[in-house]
């Protein structure tokens, strides 16, 4: 069945703002069929696996239909498992964002009762639950259902094999006989057609065929991944496995943004495309894209869509896409002419329901590997180091310089020694031609992503209690290529930033490792330059370092003292530098504001 754009459903502003925000462009066919009839107020049976983006499909009718002025439960939605709940109630708290006065709860066994007591005494209106555990409020008198609008069975097969259906039978007689029904099951056993045949009246039918739609081809792997630390694991995989060509595939137009913004800084070629992007620019985009002149380009699904593009070496969902078809879709961009490529995707909490059920729905043959650790990042960095002296040793690629070395062995060097000298100038950037850093490996830095899953196993092999484990980490950084490679990789403050706020800190609470002392003159050898941007626009030290180093591809010890000011920050830099600098960051935005530094003579006193 063919899909249909949101604004075409009938369905309210609110919602179809919301599904903006949430990166929905598109009904999946699942969604397209079933909306539409759900808003009719008919009953339905729905035939489609979790996979399909079938959620959606019955809690986009369900919000609509509630009153937001009524404090009871209008709808009620079940499940087989409390991972499942809790994954449709965050999904339709994130459709309902904008539907003012609707609120959801999901209850379920093995969470607190007083938290449960106190949402429902609060006047929640959709309650998703396990029949279990909603017949235990039931009977306490807790959970009434006389004001029902609206019943969904989802998984319905799955809890009946579970044993549930005397709990079900025993809801469905207490609703209203004016509610409404939606039945949702993978298949149609026996058993399922009883309680359609006696609990709804004159249902729809409507059944998305569940048809393997993998890409032979491609090679596909998953990550788990925390969401605050999704940047630093796609630098570490484009570094480890040396990526040059590929795409990257965000949710939301604002998260392809971000992500342009995070790897320019880190110095990787990449561009954009989503819906804000004008047909002129798209078309400039995409002549770079195929000629290669930058390395990754950053897209929502239907920005790319009909893009014609030969011999990429990866993709990337950096977001999970929202149902099967849209994965195909992504991972089908490598691995054509029958040439092999890679998909990688990243998965954070609760997603990982989610992907396992796309996996079942389209056959999906993905299997789960830890990232690279920070010692592995480093060796695959040595070794492209070491391909191209080697290439250029045998190409004799370069000018000899037979006198200098005559003479340092002259004077009693080893040729190892003056070897190693020679690279180290090259890593540290203090060659007589200067050039990008390559950076040391970080003394002390956690090993952040091994979850002890060993690289070989399957999807289907994974133990499910895993899932609930935590990352011991949640802001390294990633380090730069080797010199003529990528630019020194630099923190970047909006990683910090996004993880404080997730722990409910404060700007001015939080600290980096890569913060400057506050200015108290000018520093040796240093000049200072005035930046328009200051606490007002929230800019950290941080920030400044990172834009500096990103932008002009200089080491971060070009930069010195940072004053940050309301309104503005001053900020020593090495004065054979500052013109460089002043001149490259020019216009370049911070925190949405385009920068205009300018240098100046004295260093100024810090103010408050």
């Amino acid at each position: 069945m063919e899909k249909l754009p949101f604004d075409q459903l009938g369905l309210s502003p609110e919602i179809l703002k919301a599904v903006a925000k949430m990166g929905f462009e598109e009904a999946s066919p699942i969604q397209t069929a079933v909306i539409p009839v759900a808003l009719t107020g008919r009953d339905i049976v729905g035939q489609s696996s979790t996979g399909s983006g079938k959620t959606a499909a019955f809690a986009i009718p369900a919000i609509e239909k509630v009153d937001p002025a009524k404090r009871v439960v209008q709808v009620l939605i079940l499940c087989p498992t409390r991972e499942l709940a809790v994954q449709v109630a965050e999904e339709t708290g994130r459709l309902a964002f904008f539907k003012r006065g609707v609120r959801e709860v999901p209850i379920y066994g093995g969470q607190s009762y007083d938290r449960q007591f106190r949402a429902l005494e609060a006047g929640v209106q959709i309650v998703i639950g396990t029949p279990g555990r909603v017949m235990d409020h039931m009977d306490r008198g807790t959970l009434r259902l006389d004001a029902l609008k609206l019943v969904v069975l989802d998984e319905a097969d799955r809890m009946l094999d579970m044993g549930f259906r005397d709990d079900i039978e025993k809801i469905l007689s207490a609703v209203p006989e004016s509610r409404q029904l939606l039945f949702f099951s993978a298949t149609m056993p026996w058993a399922i057609q009883e309680l359609i045949k006696r609990y709804s009246r004159d249902p729809a039918w409507l059944k998305i065929e569940s048809v393997a739609q993998n890409a032979p081809q491609v090679d596909q792997v998953y990550f788990e991944v925390d969401r605050r630390s999704k940047i630093e694991a796609l630098t570490r995989l484009i570094d480890v496995h040396d990526f040059r060509y590929g795409l990257i595939f965000c949710s939301t137009k604002i998260m392809v943004d971000d992500l342009d913004e995070h790897l320019h800084a880190r110095g990787y070629a990449v561009d954009r495309l989503h819906g804000d992007i004008t047909q002129s620019q798209r078309n400039r985009v995409m002549e770079k894209f195929r000629e290669r002149k930058f390395e990754f380009l950053i897209a929502t699904d239907v920005a790319a869509r009909g893009l014609d593009i030969d011999d990429l070496e990866v993709v990337i969902n950096f977001d999970l896409p929202n149902d099967a078809e849209d994965y195909t879709h992504r991972i089908g961009r490598t691995g054509r002419a029958g040439k092999s490529g890679r998909a990688f995707t990243f998965v954070s909490g609760q997603e990982i329901y989610k992907l396992q059920g796309m996996v079942r729905f389209a056959k999906l043959k993905i299997r789960r590997e830890r990232l690279p650790s920070l010692d592995e990042v480093e060796e695959a960095r040595a070794n492209v180091f070491f391909e191209k002296i080697r290439a250029t040793l045998e190409g004799r690629q370069f000018k000899p310089h037979d006198r200098m070395i005559d003479r340092l062995l002259d004077e009693g060097y080893a040729s190892t020694d003056i070897c190693s000298a020679l690279i180290h100038l090259l890593q540290t950037g203090a060659g007589a031609g200067g050039g990008a850093p390559i950076p040391q490996k970080p003394a002390a830095r956690p090993e952040p992503f091994d979850r002890g899953a060993a690289p070989s196993k399957s999807f289907e092999s994974q133990p499910r209690d895993d899932v609930a484990a935590k990352p011991a980490w949640a802001d390294t950084r990633s380090t730069a290529k080797p010199a003529g490679e990528r630019a020194p990789s630099m923190p970047r403050a909006d990683d910090a930033d996004e993880s404080g706020a997730e722990a409910g800190e404060s700007h001015a609470n939080r600290k980096s490792k890569y913060d400057r002392p506050a200015r108290t003159g000018k520093e040796p050898g240093m000049v200072a330059i005035f930046l328009n941007v200051g606490r007002k626009q929230l800019v950290t030290p941080a920030d400044i370092v990172g834009k500096i180093a990103g932008v002009t591809r200089l080491p971060a010890e070009v930069v010195g003292a940072i004053d940050i000011h309301q309104r503005h920050s001053l900020a020593d830099v090495k004065e054979s530098e500052a013109d460089v600098i002043v001149k490259k960051l020019t216009g370049i935005k911070v925190k949405g504001v385009a920068l205009a530094p300018a240098r100046v003579g004295v260093s100024p006193q810090t103010s408050g």
